[in-house]
């Protein structure tokens, strides 16, 4: 899925899908949706189309079709993460650390429990 950019809209129809844990019908996706969201039902459609064509999503046919996301979400952000520190850090985890920990925002405490998660998850 690397190479298949999902877009913010496309996005928002996945963490859909993952947040209900199983097969939704396009009326229940744009139900859950409008909870936050006024998209018009052909809106929901394309953006479910779409998703289809770059295989990220699968859909079974029942009374109406049926749609499941085909990576879970710890996946795909596992992989973007990857792609965002290749892109803007060469590749380098510690250059991403460093960058945060340079920014001005960050506070002391935020600093402190960056270490103490290095710590205790490589120790």
């Amino acid at each position: 899925m690397a190479d298949k950019k999902i877009s913010d809209a496309e996005l928002e129809i996945l963490e859909v899908l993952w947040s209900a844990g199983e097969a939704l019908s396009a009326n229940e996706i744009r139900i859950r949706l409008n909870q936050k969201k006024d998209w018009e039902r052909t809106t929901v459609l394309t953006l479910i189309r779409r998703l289809l064509d770059k295989g990220v999503i699968s859909q079974e046919k029942r009374e109406v079709y049926y749609y499941t996301p085909c990576m879970e979400r710890s996946a795909y952000v596992k992989e973007e993460t990857r792609s965002f520190v290749n892109k803007f850090f060469r590749g380098s985890a510690k250059n991403l650390a460093a960058a945060l920990i340079a920014d001005e925002d960050m506070s002391r405490e935020e600093i402190e429990e960056l270490r103490t998660y290095f710590r205790e998850s490589f120790y």
